[in-house]
């Protein structure tokens, strides 16, 4: 089969989701299409492509799809729709507030004063901000409670440089900044104690300019630490959607001590030799949605903390009741799902499922370390879909990296009730590298219904198991004796819970922006 024949029939599904007469009906209930044409995402992973060809197709998918789910077809800049979980009765665009988007004039001050203006509105019905096409050069600015900000698909945020980064207290639950000891560089969307944010677009744009950042770092010549993209603190019902984030100085979408919060479509892409740009971090966060997001990453594509060593365990907030859905990863350097390292506060009840990791160092990733105290439970990962891997599954207990001298060796870690089911991988090194902490095993582990092709080159023993315990069953090569094999008679063990978690019940609406002029 020729490759123009088969890139027809790989995208035929998808053409028969648009015309299909469920989407024409619902032309204006974005959201649905969206879930409805995403669902082929399982049938891409399941054909055997080569990992550039299916690189292509999801990116081609991606970039097709945001264009239906979040934009009526009318162009009009003064009126669209798009989805999202509040609708406000206030709108403005940042030309109003003196906004320049040449590339090279500064709209820091235009940014803030949009917002600050409009937070007069936030017990009348909320206000959005538009930022219309251009490219708009910014320092950091807040955002305000009870507010959107929307960037069209030609919109690009350019990030300035470090003279418009104010700097704040390193993260409680951390007691130091990641990249040096004390303040941090504020990040370039901020906002904190906020209720009812949404930060969305039509697949606009927002430039982190991350290469001086990136060298900064290598070259041990960084004051502070390097911002983030997106940082929303102390918060509640947050929304980020629909985006494309690009060359973060570090970390991309950081929610950190917040609750009720999704995070949906969004594409993030960095050089995979950039250093810490992990895609999403949610950091002791309650309640949080991440789905049908494609990230390129050279950190993490998605890492799940909560607090540092000491710091971690006096702050005391874990993060838990997580989605992870219908994800695209590719960290030729990291992990496509990590738990830890920062995870003192503990992370518990952790639910990913429709995952395709393209080109990566391991599917899933626990790191922790004697000093690091918290716990990661209740994890369950299922329809794992991996090609050219290192490592499918990795446990790490002697992950180093200590805030400071402080920490207390005594505590520590505890691992349990972590669940695998229903995944396959191809052209990998070696199916795992589990090790937990001599006289603090890691238990409860239990993987199902897994098939993994080792790689031509790959490792003698495919699995490499130190002080962990659990099952097996249904594994493909067989795993390690500390993992009892059960029998096929149970494949069906590390069941997925069926019951929603209460992000699940949380529904977006079809908004409305009408430019006024305030």
């Amino acid at each position: 089969m020729n490759f123009s024949l088969l890139f027809f029939l790989l995208n035929l599904p998808y053409w028969v989701c648009l015309l299909h007469p469920e989407t024409k009906k619902n032309a204006g209930n974005n959201y649905r299409n969206s879930i409805f044409c995403f669902s082929f995402f399982s049938f891409l992973s399941m054909l055997q492509l080569s990992e550039m060809v299916m690189a292509i197709v999801v990116v081609v998918l991606l970039a097709t799809t945001k264009g239906v789910k979040s934009r009526k077809a009318r162009e009009d800049l003064d009126y669209f729709e798009y989805c999202a979980m509040s609708c406000r009765a206030h709108s403005a665009s940042l030309a109003e507030f003196g906004g320049v988007g040449d590339g090279s004039t500064s709209n820091t001050k235009a940014f803030q004063a949009a917002i600050n203006h409009l937070s007069q509105y936030q017990s009348d019905g909320g206000a959005q901000l538009f930022v219309p096409p251009g490219k708009w050069l910014t320092g950091s600015f807040n955002l305000t409670s009870h507010f959107t900000l929307y960037l069209h698909k030609d919109a690009v945020l350019l990030a300035s440089q470090e003279s418009e980064w104010p700097v704040i207290e390193p993260l409680p639950s951390y007691g130091r900044g990641r990249d040096t000891d004390g303040g941090r560089f504020i990040s370039l969307i901020f906002g904190t104690n906020l209720t009812d944010v949404v930060v969305t677009g039509d697949n606009g744009t927002i430039d982190g300019q991350g290469e001086l950042w990136w060298q900064k770092f290598k070259k041990g010549e960084l004051k502070y630490t390097r911002p983030y993209l997106i940082e929303i603190m102390y918060s509640e019902n947050i929304q980020i959607s629909n985006l494309t984030l690009i060359n973060s100085p570090s970390w991309n979408v950081h929610p950190v001590y917040s609750s009720n919060v999704l995070v949906q479509g969004i594409t993030i892409l960095a050089p995979v030799t950039s250093p810490n740009t992990d895609g999403i971090n949610p950091d002791s966060c309650t309640n949080t949605k991440i789905e049908d997001c494609y990230i390129v990453s050279g950190d993490d594509c998605i890492a799940v903390k909560s607090g540092w060593d000491q710091y971690g365990i006096a702050f005391g907030m874990p993060t838990k009741q997580l989605v992870i859905r219908r994800l695209t990863c590719i960290s030729p350097f990291s992990a496509v799902i990590a738990l830890g390292s920062e995870m003192s506060g503990g992370i518990q009840d952790v639910r990913a499922e429709n995952i395709l990791a393209i080109d990566s160092e391991s599917g899933v990733r626990i790191k922790t370390a004697v000093g690091r105290g918290g716990f990661v439970k209740d994890i369950y990962v299922r329809g794992v879909t991996m090609k050219t891997m290192k490592w499918a599954f990795w446990m790490t207990g002697n992950y180093g990296s200590h805030a400071d001298n402080g920490y207390d060796p005594n505590a520590l870690p505890v691992i349990q009730n972590i669940n695998y089911h229903d995944m396959v991988a191809e052209n990998v090194t070696m199916a795992a590298k589990l090790e937990g902490i001599p006289g603090d095993p890691f238990t409860g582990i239990c993987i199902s219904n897994v098939t993994i092709t080792l790689a031509k080159k790959a490792k003698k023993l495919p699995w490499n198991c130190t002080d962990v315990a659990g099952i097996s069953s249904g594994v493909v090569p067989q795993a390690c004796g500390l993992l009892v094999d059960q029998g096929p008679s149970n494949v069906a063990a590390c069941n997925f819970p069926e019951e929603s978690l209460p992000i699940d019940n949380v529904q977006v609406q079809v908004c409305s922006y009408r430019r006024k002029h305030l």
